[in-house]
């Protein structure tokens, strides 16, 4: 039975060379790389057989070993990998759930992931190789931790067949990923800031003993400390690590039962209430009904929603790097709000294309220009009002000079504004292929030319180049004068305002002029 199923897996891996020749290139370029960089590592373990500082080896590899480990739990979890050895699979076959659980396990081992980690467990086995009873312990741990990862995706796996069987609900879990990542960006931080030289050595030492007792680093410690002679601490951490492969297998067995009796689950329909929603509050007119179309979508919409998630999380992005060269935290404290204020304005630089074929019912109901213009803005001047007037104040509060405050003001409305105007044009003028309606957001199509980058480029790029004139004289109230922060504000918004303005006049005349084009250009994506 275990044969078959690792038959079948390496099927399945060799269907993977049958494809597109530039998938199968690009295939053979990841599996390439994965397997240089774990014979790298393998180098390098090998080198470090040589040495004699054997305390700060195993405070690294624990570490490392323990990162290794729970990425093997995380990542299918988060990302809500597709599982081509899924156990309802097999439900129609009478398999006992004992043997179906054990194929499934070693099927596993046949795969890039399992190849890489065996590569890399073979060099711990060589590191470690400095005596009969450290060698024998190092090839005990490195078989309990190939079960340990193994068994972590497996169960990972499943539990994320039940919790992301929805794409909603992967939607939700890779957001979830992308802010976890955010938020461990202050430790980072941390972390190059240590004074390695100094602390790094105790700090390190401190963190793998803390995980060598838990199941992450238990089995990465044993033949570390059976090689400075601490024998009863690496049998205490060898049945830690066995016990946790026992209950893994446990877990893996359990999920294997529960899943050949439970169908995938579907999407649950959501209810709204009674009435129109937007369209009851909003003018009775073409205007209004666009806005509160618009208002619509980037409540429900999840291509708006997690664009709105992602402008927050640019400015941690960029102050992270600016933090770690040594910039002041307090100039760093006026960076985030005009960030996003770009970034707000930018987003809609293709909200055509995100109608879809539905731009036609803008078409053939004969609403004017100025009406579809206005209306995709109301829902970003909303935000970007809330954000600029309740950010610059706590961006300047934490900058500690209040009279910096009307260039906070001008350089974020005037990035926000110009943003918007550039959108209004640009998104009438060169719709490009985007994620339709229904599909994840994180499935973006491929264009058929560089015109989309070329679009996204122009659009932000622009928007920056009008507000030079606002940031300029903002900088010089910073560094000069302070009465450069008036005319800031006063060059900010006029630039913006006309900005606008003159990009909602040429964007209505295009979509005008160019409506058949851009369902034509719809009905092409």
């Amino acid at each position: 039975m275990v044969a078959q199923f690792l038959g079948l897996k390496l099927r399945l891996l060799a269907n993977l060379f049958r494809r597109s020749p530039w998938q199968v290139v690009g295939l053979v370029v990841g599996l390439l790389y994965g397997l240089g960089v774990a014979l790298a590592i393998v180098g390098v373990l090998v080198t470090l057989r040589f040495s004699d500082d054997v305390a700060s080896i195993r405070s690294g590899m624990v570490v490392a070993g323990s990162i290794v480990v729970l990425g093997f739990l995380l990542v299918p979890l988060s990302l809500g990998v597709d599982d081509s050895m899924d156990p309802r699979r097999f439900s129609l076959f009478a398999i006992p759930n004992d043997r179906l659980s054990l194929g499934l396990a070693v099927s596993s081992l046949a795969g890039v992931p399992a190849i890489v980690l065996t590569l890399v467990l073979l060099g711990t086995i060589v590191t470690w190789s400095r005596g009969v009873g450290e060698t024998l312990l190092a090839i005990v741990a490195a078989a309990l931790l190939l079960a340990t990862c193994m068994l972590c995706s497996r169960v990972s796996t499943a539990v994320a067949a039940f919790l992301l069987a929805t794409r909603r609900a992967r939607e939700f879990s890779g957001i979830i990923g992308i802010l976890l990542v955010v938020m461990i960006s202050p430790v980072v931080v941390l972390l190059l800031n240590v004074d390695w030289s100094r602390y790094g050595l105790d700090l390190l030492s401190a963190l793998a003993g803390i995980l060598g007792w838990t199941p992450l680093g238990a089995a990465w410690s044993v033949p570390a400390d059976a090689a400075v002679g601490s024998w009863g601490t690496a049998v205490l951490k060898l049945l830690i690590a066995a016990a946790t492969v026992y209950l893994l297998w446990l877990a893996w067995c359990r999920l294997v039962a529960q899943m050949l009796v439970t169908p995938g689950r579907e999407a649950n329909v959501k209810q709204y209430g009674v009435g129109l929603g937007w369209f009851d509050r909003m003018p009775r007119t073409p205007l209004g009904a666009i806005a509160a179309r618009s208002i619509t979508y980037w409540g429900r919409d999840s291509r708006y929603w997690v664009s709105l998630v992602m402008i927050p999380v640019v400015p941690v992005l960029v102050s992270v790097p600016l933090a770690v060269a040594g910039v002041p935290g307090s100039v760093i404290a006026l960076l985030p709000v005009p960030i996003m204020c770009l970034f707000l304005g930018w987003t809609l630089h293709n909200d055509v294309a995100f109608d879809n074929t539905a731009i036609w019912l803008h078409i053939v109901s004969g609403a004017s220009g100025w009406a579809d213009r206005i209306g995709r803005l109301v829902p970003a001047l909303v935000c970007g009002i809330v954000l600029i007037g309740l950010g610059s104040a706590i961006s300047v509060s934490f900058y500690g000079d209040w009279s910096a405050l009307p260039s906070m003001l001008g350089v974020s409305t005037c990035l926000l504004l110009a943003g918007l105007g550039f959108s209004s044009y640009t998104s009438a003028r060169f719709p490009y292929p985007a994620t339709k309606p229904g599909d994840s957001p994180f499935a973006q199509p491929q264009a058929s030319d560089t015109a989309s980058a070329l679009i996204q480029s122009c659009s932000f790029a622009g928007s920056f180049v009008l507000s030079v004139p606002a940031i300029g004289c903002a900088l010089m109230g910073l560094l000069v004068d302070p009465h450069w922060h008036l005319l800031a504000l006063v060059t900010g918004v006029g630039v913006g305002v006309l900005s606008v303005v003159g990009g909602v006049w040429l964007g209505a005349r295009t979509f005008e002029k160019r409506g058949p084009e851009m369902l034509a250009s719809a009905v092409r994506a």
